[in-house]
């Protein structure tokens, strides 16, 4: 799963600098993606009782429309060839989200959106570097795995920060809450056969061996700004 490291240093360079551009497009998005969408919210809110549908769309919708998750199993799967690989650390992502997702509503358990979505832009940096061979370099072996389960705590709580936000009714929560996981899943099937596919055929052209480091270099760059928007969001709260 370690890149050829046949990359030039023009394309490279190239590709950082694409990277340092669409950070700076990045920065402005993701200060005001830390807001629930108010249309969201206020329907939520009007919600009394169980409404799977509405739930499962919304669910979907926020895995969709959420480029710090899709950008983490951009990362996940990037060098992942074989399907069973691809499912197996999908599922842990998944085991971990779901967790804190529902455990964490249902508890009453929060946590300072901020600070976790900022971990959450550290996984993207994370997944990254591990792509790029950065922690084999320094000796420090990471089981990837437990890895992907552990970020995907961190993703979960940030899911069951924003469900919180929404102000959703204690009525019926456990049915809502379920469908806006399985609604989670859904659109993280979609993106992922979407990214999959674009993986797949990407490894097959000669610029795949030539750009995959830069490639990795600009997902760091991205995490970079997801992390460094939220602790500036935090420090200004």
């Amino acid at each position: 799963m370690q890149p050829n490291k046949t990359a030039t240093a023009n394309p490279a360079l190239f590709w950082f600098g694409l990277a340092l551009a669409l950070v700076f497009v990045l920065i402005p998005i993701v200060a005001l993606a830390h807001d629930v969408a108010e249309g969201d919210k206020a329907f939520v809110q009007s919600i009394d009782g169980p409404a799977i549908f509405p739930f499962l769309y919304l669910g979907a919708k926020h895995m969709v429309t959420g480029y710090d998750h899709i950008a983490f199993l951009v990362g996940v799967v990037f060098f992942l060839r074989r399907l069973k690989d691809v499912v197996l650390y999908v599922s842990m992502f998944t085991i971990g989200h779901s967790t804190t997702l529902l455990g964490g509503v249902l508890l009453g358990v929060g946590a300072n959106a901020f600070i976790i979505d900022a971990i959450i832009g550290l996984s993207v940096v994370y997944k990254g570097v591990e792509n790029i061979g950065g922690f084999s370099r320094i000796g420090l072996n990471i089981d990837t795995r437990l890895a992907v389960l552990v970020f995907g705590l961190f993703h979960g709580m940030g899911l069951a920060t924003k469900i919180m936000d929404l102000g959703i009714s204690p009525n019926g929560l456990l049915a809502n809450l379920i469908a806006f996981n399985v609604g989670v899943e859904m659109g993280q099937v979609l993106v992922l056969t979407l990214v999959v596919f674009v993986f797949s055929s990407w490894r097959k052209r000669p610029s795949f061996e030539k750009y995959a480091f830069a490639a990795n270099v600009a997902l760091i760059l991205v995490g970079v700004a997801l992390t460094a928007v939220q602790v500036q969001g935090y420090l200004s709260s």
